[in-house]
């Protein structure tokens, strides 16, 4: 099973990054149901095969989906670890406490 990238602020960011295009979105939401052939994504998102090459490679260097090959096709599936990681790092965010800044000392 894939492994998580560490949640790093860089690392971080970059799944913020592949998370902020519509095109991406749409191609996470395919790939929630099944694994996809990059022909069957060009087909349905209605996008070039160079340009889904692109936003896929944006979605795997975060971490956010798998590749393999068979045969000339390349197959991409949702890597369930990123997101787990995702998802605890926000929660982390709810069990934050709110504390008040101290006042600031004016001169």
């Amino acid at each position: 099973m894939p492994t998580p990238i560490a949640a790093t602020p860089e690392n971080i960011a970059a799944t913020f990054h592949a998370l902020s295009d519509p095109l991406r979105i749409r191609v996470l939401e395919l790939l929630r149901h099944q694994e996809q052939c990059v022909c069957d994504l060009c087909t349905v998102l209605g996008a070039t095969q160079s340009k889904l090459s692109f936003h896929l490679k944006i979605l795997k260097e975060a971490g956010l989906v798998n590749s393999r090959q068979q045969g000339r096709w390349m197959y991409y599936s949702i890597n369930l670890p990123q997101f787990t990681l995702l998802e605890s790092y926000l929660t982390d965010f709810r069990s934050c406490c709110h504390v008040r800044a101290s006042p600031c000392n004016e001169s």
